[in-house]
């Protein structure tokens, strides 16, 4: 039977079901391949916090959204046009983010009595107008996954681990993909096991031959490519572009790469792909607790390196006496903290902004550090370039804010050309003068000399010095001279990172203001709201600390500032603060990143309609 080709614009689709049921990795080989097809793309995975949640249960639920289109992607998508439901669980967590129209495709064979009562159904959905409105197809994915492997020497229980593959060929064939990136992995990831890569190439298959011979399946959808700048791409996720991000400022500032990390959720993965990269002399480091992961990468700056530590809100808490070591002792040092939920353990598989304030001032006594933030997954790659140049050129401490939402998000990644990116000089002491460790050039930085450099020796340490010489003085006057120092040395940074850029109208009615991964629904937010008539500009801020020398005349020039932040208005705080203006708060703390369609409600109460 011939099939109706519709063409689209853009999609949306969630593929959800157990942990076990392997919907990340359906999920990233649909990204992967959806990106070599050309599209643009952003994603989401949704992850339990439950290592091993039972099965079937609703706290046991993993989900991948991806939104993909042929023109530009900001967000992950607001609500998926089609859910693949690998049971009842799935559906009922999920239900509520679709579209009314939404097409869901369940696999009927989780539906049974077990399932339904583990997901607290009292009735079969399948059964009763709980889903009217929505296009329901039902697929037996269990039944014909083990009809596709009959033969296959494989254990019953790796048979099932196969439905996500028949699950992932038919999204193939709905959306038009091809299969050959997913068919390539499969033989690479499973080269070992020939076994599991005739069962996993049968499943796929027959997945996507069924969409093309079932009956229930009358339509198929075609997304053109998107119109992307020239060059090569790779898809990529937040915490992989940071990773590269300070392989590429290694090699930049020729200076040897020292990772010192204790794993957390969700920046271990950072750790996981620079110790990938050893052939670019990078040393990494898998400490055995979050103080001797900061403490082994300032014994590494210390001695020459650029010197790295990962961690989120938890662990960035921990660090915090590790990091005034580091400001006292004056030593480049970049910390990644990958915000997740908090306070404590929180929610470690979610996102937040919630380290905002700890970033700028949570530690004892006057301890100023450079703060910034990436605001996509590809820039963190910049960003991570962009803290290891500040933290070498002025000799202190610098945190990069990511989030959870960005670190396992993915997107498109133009790969940049070596020669474009920026340099990282590293200044040898070449003076003529007696040599002193708080000797300071123009941006007030000492000098970085190794420890046995002859007729270099010298001493620092976590006790106050006196300028120049570096002995420990407690002086009064020395103290008050030496705190307003190396906060002026983090203030001299405004006049080396850019002015803050406001996108559209330079000034009027109102201005959204945002930091960090707030960047991509607020852009969508507005061009939505502006499409509608309304006049509204943008701003996002990555640097933090110090803001940008021209923030607070950018403020001015609008009559009203809205902020939208995932904590309870700790840029909102800042802002009110130091430039003594009042900002309208706009704050959700759930787990997960904005959607655009809240902001853009948000924008619409505010200007109250078209204001054009």
């Amino acid at each position: 039977m011939a099939k109706e080709v519709k063409r689209l614009t853009d999609v949306t689709v969630r593929f959800a079901g157990d942990s076990g049921d392997g919907m990340q990795l359906t999920g990233t080989q649909f990204s992967d391949t959806t990106a070599l097809f050309g599209n643009d793309l952003s994603t989401l995975p949704d992850y339990p916090a439950e290592i091993r949640a039972p099965a079937g249960t609703l706290y046991g639920v993993s989900g991948y959204q991806l939104h993909f289109s042929s023109s530009d992607v900001h967000t992950p998508g607001d609500h998926p046009d089609l859910l693949v439901a690998m049971n009842p669980a799935a559906l009922k967590i999920n239900l509520k983010d679709l579209k009314p129209d939404a097409t869901i495709i369940v696999n009927t064979d989780a539906f049974d009595l077990k399932n339904l009562k583990l997901a607290n159904y009292e009735n079969n959905p399948l059964e009763d107008d709980s889903l009217k409105g929505y296009d329901v197809i039902g697929v037996p994915i269990t039944n014909l996954t083990v009809k596709a492997l009959e033969g296959c020497p494989l254990s019953n229980k790796e048979v099932m681990r196969c439905k996500n593959f028949f699950a992932l060929g038919m999204m193939y064939w709905l959306y038009d993909r091809p299969l050959d990136a997913t068919l390539n992995w499969i033989q690479d990831k499973f080269s070992k096991k020939p076994e599991l890569v005739s069962a996993n190439t049968k499943a796929l298959k027959a997945g996507y031959f069924y969409g093309e011979t079932t009956e229930i399946f009358t339509t198929r959808y075609h997304v053109e490519p998107a119109v992307l700048e020239k060059g090569i791409y790779k898809s990529i996720s937040g915490n992989e572009a940071t990773a590269i991000g300070f392989v590429a400022a290694s090699v930049k500032s020729g200076l040897p790469l020292f990772l010192g990390s204790y794993p957390i959720t969700p920046a271990s993965d950072i750790l996981h792909e620079l110790s990938r990269h050893k052939n670019f002399g990078v040393k990494t480091y898998q400490a055995e607790d979050e103080i001797a992961g900061i403490t082994s990468a300032i014994g590494a700056s210390f001695a020459g390196s650029l010197a790295i530590t990962t961690t989120s809100g938890p662990g960035l808490a921990l660090k915090t006496e590790a990091i005034g070591l580091a400001i006292m002792t004056e030593l480049p040092l970049v910390i990644v903290d990958v915000q997740r939920g908090g306070p404590s353990t929180g929610l470690p598989t979610k996102t937040e902004q919630g380290d905002l304030l700890q970033a700028v001032h949570g530690r004892n006594g006057e301890a100023p550090v450079i703060v910034v933030a990436a605001i996509s997954p590809s820039d963190c790659f910049d960003m991570a370039i962009e803290a290891s140049r500040l933290a070498v050129k002025y000799m202190t401490p610098v945190i990069l804010l990511t989030d959870g939402y960005l670190a396992n998000g993915s997107e498109p990644w133009k790969i940049s050309d070596v020669s474009q990116l920026p340099e990282i000089p590293v200044k040898k002491w070449a003076g003529n003068e007696e040599f002193h460790p708080y000797l300071r050039d123009e941006n007030l930085a000492r000098p970085w000399v190794k420890p046995g450099t002859a007729g270099l020796e010298h001493r620092i340490g976590g006790l106050e010095k006196n300028n120049i010489y570096g002995n420990v003085n407690y002086e009064p006057e020395n103290h008050d001279f030496m705190v307003k120092l190396r906060n002026q040395k983090i203030q001299n940074a405004e006049i080396d990172i850019p002015d803050l850029q406001v996108i559209h109208e330079q000034e009027g009615e109102l201005l959204v203001l945002g930091w960090g991964s707030t960047h991509g629904a607020i852009t969508e937010a507005v061009t939505r709201c502006r499409n509608n008539g309304l006049k509204v500009s943008h701003a996002q801020l990555k640097y933090l600390n110090p803001f940008p020398k021209n923030t607070g005349e950018v403020l001015k020039r609008f009559k009203k500032i809205l902020i939208p932040e995932i904590n309870l208005g700790q840029l909102a705080m800042l802002i009110r603060s130091k430039y003594l203006i009042d900002v309208l708060q706009f704050n959700k703390v759930r787990g997960l990143p904005f959607k655009a369609a809240e902001i853009e409600d948000e924008i619409e109460k505010i200007l109250g309609g078209n204001n054009g």
